[in-house]
This record gives structure tokens, sequence and C-alpha cells, in this order.
């Protein structure tokens, strides 16, 4: 089972790439990953290997775990889940179990590692006494999950008060070394420059000391306490100074400090954006109105909806019209005008009137938990560019390191043995080219802007109402050709309305007649107003309805009822269902019932085929007559009709044969063809678990011009990949060489260069958040 262990501490991308491997060489792992831009591990293990986990986090640098909770919900029945904080030890959870477990009344699981009470009282004084006994238990207190979001000074004020105190030394240093350089004042300036050096370096180096202490040598940290240290070693012995040395170490945490403010500021944006969650729940009970939360909401409970409010739980109103602001679940700005006997889903804001309504799902099974659990995991999935980025660095740091060392020692000794006199001048000049080599060979740009792109991707996606369940997910979309489609219900509204008729007369009485039939396709007759009323009716299996009016025998029904009756008439050359009706033994008329296009359908497959798809084809059950219609109309260029479920699987793996395959369906019905499609999509089905579990992405609404718009955000997203991983490759192996071939290459160009294209790397992965 998946589980979530949120983390703070890890300050470095690549570091979050060593965490995962650590964590994948636990016995009882199957799979781990270390989201560095959300702060979380996601591990699939059981619950002996967990803790074992935990301590690896625990024990990774400055890493800790500050929360962990199961990806899959618990559902307890009658069970209340309690979050606590501050319970220090398993033994203090053991020993809170059993003074719960001593209430009368009470049942009490502690789970120390998720930091939870699973709770179950019999009356609501038990509950009361155990809510007590949780608060008064030495410094354990209810977590509300409520956090005050630190401003940027405060968040970084550890780092920003030592880059400060080294810049403080730094400059005087330089000062002196420029004026006073080579007199007794050098002494002074070593000074400085080591009060400098001592608050930047000494976290870099203590964490260089406790990985090597631990085995681990090939970091980020290793790369820059190399080069700097050994910078400052040459620039004593050779009389150079201190000054690049220092440097290195200052840009390198200043970097470190932009990167965590921009990584941050993405973090942050994605935080604003799933704000969905509504903080507490007003319960109508006995007529009188109770503040609960969400999660003790129960289905068939009636709820009150204030003006402002967000809506609680999935809900349908009962009593009241409103408009909703849709906006966090949808992307559309028109609000959406509501009344009685509407279904509404959490997540979405009442800006109109008090209303109220009745509970549809619990709170673990609604839109808005749905919609959180999908982003929460997002990052679980990696695609290619990810995994390919990540196992890039994990030979490519120790390659450059090794490659540094033979520029700095087999370079010279060849090139002095040629000489015939060993020279360390020569050494000094390829040592110091090495250390240059170093510092611009740290791979974090890479393995930051790439997870960071494919995050900011799934966030821009999410802004609209698309959930993506994964980068690889996002990345598929992106490299699809062809676009495949069940009808009903995805390019069709899934409900019959009246599309065409030949009297009035024909209308009127069939909305009569189709009054008392259980078929689907009497929906498309509900809101006819009639004058008529119809007696006896009688429901006619594969033909239609039978009844009387104005003591007149009233046919409604297919073609074959008219034979069987003797009415003449004159059968319709139609694609749509047809509905013929006789009043009196006369012919009345025929009337042209049809599943509606959706709006937009046919412009967002215009879309799509502007975006690169190449080939769009509808698969379903229908008639091959009434297929070939709808295609003509959505301008499809194939279609598949009268399919079995396993004859649609085979068209899907067939056109699989063809290109990438993007499959959109309910997510219910389609679910084994959605299981082969490379990219599954979902449309409206937020709610249902076999949704969720059948597709990849799933739009929240029933719009299908969202379709078009996850593949714009997918193919934006994929390009600034590619953008992030080449530029950065060539500006990197450039200085390389420059450094390696160009005689005194400053050491400090190297570390400007690092610092940049790590910036440039996560500022272009932050246009992400601007893709249209």
């Amino acid at each position: 089972m998946n589980k979530i262990i949120k983390i703070e501490g890890l300050d470095c991308a690549n570091c979050a790439r060593e965490l995962e491997e650590e964590i994948a060489k636990i016995s009882g792992v199957c799979s781990a990953t270390v989201d560095f831009v959300g702060q979380k591990v996601i591990v699939d293990c059981g619950e002996d290997a967990l803790k074992s986990v935990v301590d690896v986090c625990n024990n990774f640098e400055e890493v800790k775990v500050v929360d962990e909770e199961e990806q899959v919900r618990v559902h307890c029945g009658d069970c209340k889940r309690i979050k606590i904080k501050n319970l220090c030890c398993a033994n203090c959870g053991r020993e809170l179990e059993e003074e719960l477990n001593a209430i009368d009344g009470v049942e009490a699981t502690v789970d120390f590692m998720n930091m939870t009470v699973i709770l179950k009282a019999a009356t609501p004084e038990a509950h009361d006494k155990a809510i007590y006994a949780i608060t008064h238990f030495e410094d354990v207190e209810i977590d509300d999950g409520r956090q005050k979001e630190k401003g940027v000074v405060r968040a970084h004020l550890k780092e920003i008060l030592q880059i400060a105190i080294s810049v403080i030394f730094f400059i005087p240093a330089l000062i002196v070394d420029y004026v006073a350089h080579g007199s007794v004042w050098q002494y002074v300036d070593y000074a400085l420059y080591a009060l400098a050096f001592i608050p930047v370096a000494y976290p870099v180096i203590f964490s260089t000391a406790k990985n090597l202490a631990s085995g681990k040598i090939f970091d980020e940290n290793f790369l820059m306490t190399l080069a700097s240290v050994g910078a400052i070693i040459l620039g004593v012995f050779t009389g150079d100074g201190l000054m690049e040395g220092v440097a290195v170490m200052l840009l390198y945490q200043i970097g470190e400090l932009l990167q965590s403010v921009a990584v941050g500021s993405s973090r942050r944006s994605i935080t604003r954006l799933m704000d969905l969650k509504s903080d507490s729940a007003t319960l109508i009970k006995d007529g009188k109105t109770i503040v609960v939360a969400p999660e003790d909401l129960a289905a068939g409970d009636t709820i009150l909806i204030k003006a402002g409010e967000k809506v609680p739980v999935d809900c349908t109103l009962t009593k009241g019209s409103t408009a909703l602001d849709m906006k966090s679940l949808n992307g559309e700005a028109i609000p959406r005008e509501v009344g009685e006997g509407d279904e509404i889903l959490s997540g979405s804001i009442n800006i109109s009137k008090v209303v109220e309504a009745r509970v549809e799902r619990t709170y673990s099974d609604s839109a808005v938990a749905k919609i959180l659990e999908l982003v929460e995991n997002s990052t679980a999935r990696k695609a290619k560019p990810e995994k390919f980025i990540t196992k890039f660095a994990k030979y490519y740091t120790p390659a450059v390191v090794i490659a540094a060392v033979l520029v700095a020692v087999l370079v010279p000794t060849i090139i002095c043995g040629v000489q015939g006199a060993y020279v360390w001048a020569t050494y000094r000049d390829w040592i110091y080219r090495s250390l240059s080599f170093l510092v611009i060979s740290c791979p974090c740009a890479l393995v930051i802007s790439v997870p960071l792109s494919y995050f900011g991707g799934i966030g821009r996606s999410a802004k609209f109402g698309i959930l993506v369940k994964g980068s690889t997910c996002l990345d598929e979309l992106a490299r699809a050709t062809v676009a495949a489609f069940d009808k009903t219900g995805t390019l069709t509204e899934g409900t019959f309305a009246v599309k065409s008729y030949t009297s009035e007369q024909a209308l009127k009485l069939a909305a009569a007649a189709e009054k008392y039939s259980s078929h689907p396709i009497a929906a498309a007759f509900a809101g006819i107003d009639t004058p008529y009323s119809a007696q006896s009716a009688e429901e006619v299996a594969g033909r239609g309805v039978k009844c009387t009016v104005e003591g007149k025998t009233l046919l409604c029904g297919n073609a074959k009822m008219m034979e069987e009756e003797g009415i003449a008439f004159t059968p319709a050359d139609s694609a749509s269902t047809t509905i013929y009706v006789a009043l009196g033994g006369a012919y009345a008329g025929v009337i042209e019932v049809d599943d509606k296009i959706k709006d937009g359908a046919k412009e967002a497959l215009a879309q799509l085929k502007a975006l690169g798809i190449k080939r769009t084809v509808m698969l379903t059950g229908d008639g091959a007559r009434r297929a070939q219609a709808v295609a003509g109309e959505l301008g499809l260029d194939d279609c598949a009709a009268s399919l079995l479920p396993d004859q649609k699987l085979e068209k899907a793996q067939s056109l699989k044969t063809e290109g990438g395959l993007i499959y959109v369906g309910d997510g219910i019905n389609d679910a084994p063809v959605m299981t082969v499609a490379d990219c599954a999509v979902s449309m409206g089905q937020v709610g249902s678990d076999a949704a969720i579990e059948a597709s990849d992405i799933v739009l929240v609404s029933d719009n299908l011009a969202l379709l078009p718009k996850a593949r714009r955000i997918a193919k934006g997203t994929r390009s600034i990949v590619f953008q992030n991983i080449v530029g950065s490759l060539i500006i990197k192996f450039a200085i390389m060489i420059l450094s390696v071939t160009l005689p005194g290459f400053p050491l400090i160009v190297a570390i400007f260069g690092d610092v940049g294209v790590m910036l440039l790397a996560i500022l272009n992965a932050m246009r992400t958040s601007l893709i249209k």
C-alpha cells in the first residue's frame, strides 16, 4: 500500500535522488519516490519496512519526518480519525491508548507513526472524555492542519543570516586584498576571509564529512567542498589570496537560497491552488444547526450552506437556489446557476443565497478529496525524462569527479613528462582548472528543473479542472498521435432530446403517451406540455406505448408497432431514433429523437487536430448508421460501430500500433479500453472510484474543450523540460571545456555559470504556470 511521508530539511534536488536510492535498498520496499518540490516521500511498503524508511529519512543529512499519512484513506465506519501532534515516543502512544481504552464506551487505537488516534465512542459523553484525555496527555495537541505560512525572510532566516555575516566580512577582505596585497596586512586579510568563509562553509563541510562517514561521496556538498577548499589551499601556497575559494562557497550558498525561494514559491502556488477543502460544515439535526468537520458528515445528512461558504461535500440541493463559483474546480469564471434537485460538487463556493442540501457522499469519497488525493500523489508516477535525469545524475557526478582528478593529476604529469621536468606551476595550473571543472559539473540544475516543470504543469492543469495522476500521464498526453472516443456521455450528452417532428399534434400525443414509459427515450418528452391525457397505458416490449386518449386508441412506438397494428405510414429515412404516432387508426406523424452532441465537441476535436493529433476515431456499441452520422457531424476521421466490449478492446489495441493512443470515455464502462490506452481520460467522473482507477487524467466537468487545453499544457510542459535538459547540458559542457582548455580560466566564472544555469532552469520551469 502506498504511503506518503511528509518531510522537511531536504534542500537539494540531487540529495532527493540519493535519498530515493537509499530507501529503495530497504528490504520490503517495492517502490519509492522522493518529491523534492513537494517535500514528501511516496513509498510502497509493508508496515515492517515503514519504520526503516522513516529512520532512513530522519538520519539523512538535515531531513526530518514531520508527518506521515496513508495514501489510501481508511474507512472506519463509526470511527473518528483524529490527527495529533507532540506525541514524543511510541511508548507514550501506548500509554495514551491504554488511558483512552480505560474510559467507558471508548475504543481507541493510537498510531504513533501516523500521529493519529482512531477513536470510537459509544456516547457523546464518552467522546468528550476521550478528547479531554488526548488534549491533557503530556504535550499532546489535536492537529487541525492549519499552519501559518511563513514569509520568505522567516522561512529562510538562518540561510540569510549566514550569507549576511559572510558578506559583512567578505567585502572588507576584498578591499584589504586589493589595497594591501602582499604586505603585512595579508594576515588581516586571511583572518577576514576566514570569518567570511566559516558561516557559509560549515554547513556544507559538515554535511560532506557526515556523508563521507556513511559512505556517500559524490554529491554537491562534496563537489563544492573540494572546489572551495582546494582553491583556498592553492591560494595560500601560491600567494594569490583566498578570494576565489571563499567566493565559491558564498556564491554557492546564495544560489541555494535563490533556488529554495523559487521552489518555495512554486510549492505555495500549488498549495493555494488546492485550497479547496472547507474547514467546517453546518449540519441540520433535529431542527438545530451544529457546526461539524466535513469528515463527520454522513450520506443523507442535511446541511446548510451559507453565502460565501465552500461546499463541504458532494450534495444535492433540497431547498433554495443559488449561484456557484466553480473556478477552483474547472477554471470556469462564469458562475453556475443551480436549483433544487441539482447535484453540486465539494470545493465550489456558494456566492448567492443560503441553501439547504442533502449529502450524497462522505468527505473521503467527495470530489474535493479525490482532487486533493490526485494532486498529492501526482509526483509518484515519473515521466521518462525524469527517470532519465535521475539515472543520468547517478553516473554523471562520479564521472565528472574522476574526470577532474585526471585533469588535475594525469594531464600535468603527461605534460611534464614530455617536457622532461616536473614543474609545480604546471600542476598548480591544472589543479586550478580541475576545480573550475568540478564547480560547473554540479547536476542540480537538471535534477530540480525537470520535476519542477512537471509539477508546474500538473498544477496548471488542476487550475482548469484537469486532474493528472502524474508526470508520466502528462508526457503520454503530449506524445500521443491518435485519439479515440466513446460516444454516449463523451461526444454526446448521454440524454435523449427531440430533434424534429412532422406535426405539433404528433408531438403532444407522444408526450402524453411517453409519460407511462420506462424507456430512456421517454425522457426526451419530459418537459413538453400537452393538452392530452392518456388512460389505460400499456408498454409493449420492443415496440412502444399503447394507451387511450379521448376514447381513441393512441399508438406511440417504432415501425414494427405500426405494421402490426395495420397503420398506413411512411417509414422515415433517418439515422436518428424514430417514433411513429397514430390516433384512432389514423397516422398522425413521426418524431425524431436523438442523443444530442455536446456543445463545443466539434471545436474541441478540431483543436486536437491542430495540436498534432493525426487521427480521431469513435468507438461505440451503437448502430453503424447513427455512429456514422455523429462522426460525420463532428468531423472524425473514422468510426467503428456495433462493437461489443471485447471488440472495442481489440480496436483500441490496433489503434495503438499507429502511435500513442489517447482514449476518452466515462471511466466506468470503458475501463478495459482505458487500461490499454497510453493516456486514458475520463469525463466528469471525479466522484467515482472506478473513474479514478481506470483513467490517467480526469476532467472534472463534462466539457470536452478541456482536452485540447490539457494537450496544450502537456506539450508546453514537455517542451520546457527538454529546453532545460538540453540548455543546461550545453552550457555546462561548454564551460567545462573552456575551464580545461583555457589557461587561467577564472574559477568564479564557473560558479556564476553553475548558479546562473540553475536559476535559469528554475525560472524556465516556472513558465508552466503561464501556459494557456
